[in-house]
C-alpha cells in the first residue's frame, strides 16, 4: 500500500490475486500504488462487483489501460499530483 494516509470512509476492497498478478505482469503495480486510495479502492470494487467473468476481465483490462495511459480514471481525464481532482475531457 501507499505511504499516504487514507481518509476513506467506505470499506476497503481486498485485492484479488488475479488483479495483483495482472498488475505485476503488466509492470503497472507502481502506477497503481501511485493512484489516490479512493481510486484504488473504486477500481477493485468495480472489478469485483461484475457478475460475469467476461465483464470482470474487461474491467480489469480497462484499469490496466488507464494506468498505462496515466491520465485517465474510469474513462475520465485525471491529473496526477492533484489528489481527488478530475477534469473534464475537454480540458
Amino acid at each position: 500500500m501507499s505511504d499516504r494516509r487514507s481518509r476513506l470512509t467506505r470499506p476497503l476492497n481486498p485485492m484479488p490475486s488475479k488483479v495483483e498478478r495482472a498488475l505485476e505482469d503488466a509492470g503497472l503495480m507502481e502506477a497503481y500504488q501511485a493512484r489516490p486510495p479512493y481510486q484504488r479502492n473504486d477500481y477493485l470494487g468495480w472489478i469485483d462487483r461484475a457478475k460475469r467473468p467476461e465483464t470482470k476481465a474487461r474491467r480489469l483490462q480497462q484499469m490496466l489501460n488507464e494506468l498505462e495511459q496515466g491520465d485517465v480514471y474510469m474513462k475520465m481525464a485525471w491529473r496526477a499530483g492533484r489528489p481527488g481532482e478530475l477534469k473534464s475531457p475537454a480540458g
